[in-house]
């Protein structure tokens, strides 16, 4: 008789080599996703009680923005010196936006603090993926990937309602200082595994082209929404902030975006438009509740619990589904559920139907976004090279972070200048949301790739 020597175990992620850092890894993901459901539950109550509804929409573009400059700039780092240190860097940004936010007297200064934790949560996203890279092995990477994406679904299942108890409880001051302990917690669960990788020394050139542009575009961004609403010489600012806008999307983004140029520029503007479309429905989707239909944060916050589900849910259908949905027609399906979506809650606000029904419009543009949002990432990749694979990459988080924040600055201006027209404002915030879901039908239908795309020549 042959004896032969036992299979090697494969690795688990909860193996004690892994289990601290996982745990941790998880931890921080979920922590952010949380903040961010917990937020968008009790920012109408924040914005009325420091007296700041004409800065709501800004609330909510800020951090997005701001995050563009966060990813630029720890990406180049971590290449250059690994991911440790900017990684701390980003959790004390983190932590200090919400300190800002939670003591906040006044909106301006939420809004800072909010910029501050778009800067650091941007950076943290970044770092965490080098992270995983540098101290995982190949086999769970997938795995690993994979709940991340659990731990940014989870907190939609209590996130709200939890965030709307600790409202009514504590005070909605203690939603953004509750969640800076949270994050101690988790980076303590991390730091052995910081400790483990060893620093790079790395002599490519920093990026300071690309981090100045992403700076500009931030800056512009809010500029936008701070001076359209005025008349005059501050008007004439926000056409030129909307110009800077443009011109910082055309450094950062692959050549022909902007107009949706067939093959990987198209799959970029239909990442941008799918943010720019979703997450500006998701701003004022409490809101709206709230405020047309008299509902407590509590029961208006079910929309986004429902929304994280029927994300969820899409996801896995799309991802079962294969190569039997190519990924241009699952980017068109997803692309037209977000805006029959939009359509539906736009209708559903006009002739005042029931709030579930509103829901329920909010839900189908979340299946949307499950459904089309993930091959986005899969048709980027397939566009790229070896030569341009990082700068396609950061492309798409780009226009994903900006088109949102551009979205909801717009928005914002529309908002302001309904209400002082006397029309329904929120109205107009989704007919604008219901524009760009259609555009994103049109630029999805061109994603149909033959080959890599050259990056922009600035």
């Amino acid at each position: 008789m042959t004896s032969t020597a036992p299979a090697s175990r494969a690795p688990r992620l909860l193996a004690p080599a892994y289990a601290a850092t996982t745990i941790g890894m998880f931890a921080l993901v979920a922590f952010s996703a949380f903040e961010a459901t917990a937020v968008t539950t009790v920012m109408p109550t924040v914005a009325r009680d420091l007296d700041g509804l004409g800065l709501y929409a800004l609330s909510f573009a800020a951090p997005l923005a701001s995050g563009v400059v966060g990813m630029v700039a720890a990406g180049a780092r971590s290449d250059r010196r690994g991911p440790v240190a900017p990684l701390v860097v980003s959790l004390v940004l983190f932590s200090v936006g919400l300190v800002v936010c939670g003591l906040a007297p006044t909106m301006e200064v939420l809004v800072a603090g909010r910029v501050l934790q778009g800067l650091g949560a941007g950076a943290m996203t970044v770092c965490l993926y080098v992270v995983v890279g540098l101290g995982f092995p190949a086999a769970l990477q997938p795995a690993l990937f994979a709940s991340f994406a659990a731990a940014w679904v989870l907190p939609t299942l209590f996130g709200p309602a939890l965030a709307a108890y600790v409202a009514h409880l504590l005070g909605w001051r203690w939603v953004f200082l509750g969640v800076v302990v949270l994050v101690a917690v988790a980076t303590v669960l991390i730091v052995p595994a910081l400790r483990g990788i060893t620093p790079l020394d790395g002599d490519g050139p920093t990026p300071w082209g690309r981090l100045a542009w992403s700076v500009v575009g931030a800056v512009a961004v809010l500029a936008l929404e701070l001076l359209g609403s005025h008349h005059g010489a501050a008007a004439v600012a926000a056409v030129a902030a909307f110009v800077l806008v443009v011109l910082a999307l055309q450094r950062l983004l692959p050549a022909g975006s902007l107009v949706g140029r067939r093959g990987l520029p198209a799959v970029v503007a239909t990442r941008g438009l799918f943010s720019a479309s979703f997450f500006c429905v998701e701003a004022y989707i409490v809101y709206v509740l709230q405020d047309h239909w008299g509902l407590t944060p509590g029961t208006a916050g079910l929309a986004l619990t429902g929304v994280g589900l029927s994300w969820a849910g899409a996801s896995q259908v799309q991802a079962r589904l294969g190569d039997r949905v190519s990924n241009t027609a699952a980017m068109v399906w997803g692309s037209a559920l977000v805006a029959a979506g939009t359509l539906a809650l736009a209708a559903v606000v006009r002739v005042d139907l029931p709030w579930a029904l509103a829901m329920a419009s909010y839900v189908v543009a979340g299946a949307g976004m499950g459904f089309g949002y993930p091959r986005t990432s899969v048709a980027m990749l397939a566009a790229s090279t070896d030569a341009d694979r990082g700068f396609n990459s950061s492309a798409l988080s780009v226009a994903d972070s900006l088109g949102g924040a551009i979205a909801l600055s717009v928005s914002g201006v529309a908002f302001a200048a309904a209400s002082r027209a006397g029309v329904d404002a929120f109205l107009a915030v989704f007919v604008i949301a219901l524009a760009l879901g259609a555009l994103a039908v049109v630029t999805a239908t061109r994603t149909g790739v033959s080959g890599a795309a050259a990056p922009s020549s600035a």
